[in-house]
């Protein structure tokens, strides 16, 4: 049975909405209970907490989807499942390896297009 997703957006909307005010709620109080005291700064409100946390997310997170595998890019989440069940034992292994080694920063971008072949 499938779910009409269109009936359940303006509930979205609301849970964004509310999660947004209650971040920024957030974010006053902590910056009020702690930085005052700590490094000496004014105590903020709640339009200007919800400033920085708007600020903070263009300057530090941007407002891009997040995905699982392919980064949110279904694609190339096909592209890659499809590539990965085509390959042998051998190879999949062999691309562990060197995905392993990617992911702790131990070599080059070079040396993991040559193991991907």
């Amino acid at each position: 049975m499938k779910k009409n997703w269109k009936k359940r957006i303006p509930l979205m909307i609301l849970i964004g909405t509310a999660a947004v005010f209650a971040i920024s709620g957030v974010v006053m109080l902590l910056w009020n209970a702690i930085l005052p005291t700590v490094i000496h700064v004014a105590a903020i409100t709640f339009w200007q907490a919800m400033g920085i946390l708007v600020l903070s997310k263009l300057l530090f997170g941007g407002f891009r989807r997040r995905g699982g595998h392919g980064h949110g890019n279904p694609r190339r989440a096909m592209y890659m499942w499809m590539k990965w069940k085509n390959m042998t034992e051998e190879e999949k292994e062999k691309y562990k390896e060197a995905y392993q080694q990617y992911k702790c920063g131990g070599w080059h971008k070079a040396e993991f297009a040559e193991a991907r072949m």
